[in-house]
């Protein structure tokens, strides 16, 4: 199928890595369904692509079932099937010790990063394997935090290493239903969550340190590239990253 044909689904998409996955995946033809919180940043994007009646907004809360299930419903209806899901929806809690971390916060990063990830892939498992031509793609958004931490920061490194797991299990289930799962594994974008990098965060040895940044587009692309991949190959874990931060080596 060309990009022309095929029809996503991307959580997360109103700002920061969604915003440029949904943008990238519209600009090369695909129908996005563009999910999230809020309808107006959804709307944005939209207008913003030139996309028309491609993109289709739908407010979602990845942590309620039924409200992923209403996510799925919808794109089937509007656009007849589900060929990706970027499953990039994701928070993060406040930078504290993790003795001073509150249970309602722990909870609340892992019911988004955790368990709506696993609800949007159970829809979508759901959708791809009775749809004809059978089968997707889904590419859950990891992250560097998937391999090794931040200092205070571990609802988020917890989930996020969980994510690795979602995704191999998830990639060995969908064989049979010719789903292929993989994983982008992103470092220091130019995003709102991440802006914070360019004022200096804590290092692993007690230090502030300002750290290098990449344009957010280039994850887009990266998105794009594991998108269009034919279901005979997949990506299962992919790592882009701004190239000087301090991730590889010691310190």
């Amino acid at each position: 199928m060309s990009s022309s044909n095929k029809v996503a689904i991307v959580t997360g998409a109103g700002s920061g890595v969604g915003r440029a996955a949904a943008m990238a995946l519209l600009k090369d033809g695909y129908s996005v369904v563009l999910a999230g919180r809020r309808l107006e940043p959804l709307e944005q994007v939209i207008a913003e692509s030139g996309a028309g009646a491609r993109g289709k907004a739908i407010s979602t809360d990845v942590s309620d079932p039924a409200s992923v299930q209403g996510l799925f419903e919808g794109a089937v209806k509007a656009f007849g099937r589900v060929d990706l899901l970027f499953n990039n929806a994701g928070v993060n809690a406040p930078g504290v010790p993790l003795e001073d971390l509150t249970v309602e916060q722990w909870k609340n990063v892992v019911d988004i990063n955790l368990n709506g990830m696993f609800y949007c892939i159970q829809q979508a498992f759901r959708t791809m394997k009775a749809q004809s031509p059978r089968g997707g793609r889904i590419i859950n958004n990891g992250s560097i935090s998937a391999h090794a931490p931040r200092p205070n920061s571990i609802a988020y490194t917890a989930t996020k290493h969980a994510v690795q797991g979602l995704t191999k299990t998830a990639a060995l289930d969908g064989r049979k239903y010719d789903i292929a799962v993989g994983q982008i594994d992103i470092g220091n974008a130019a995003t709102e969550m991440a802006m914070r990098m360019a004022k200096g965060v804590p290092q692993a040895n007690g230090e502030i340190a300002i750290e290098p940044l990449m344009d957010v587009n280039i994850v887009g692309q990266s998105v794009l590239y594991m998108a269009n991949l034919p279901l005979e190959a997949n990506v299962l874990f992919h790592t882009v990253m701004a190239t000087k931060m301090p991730f590889v080596g010691r310190g």
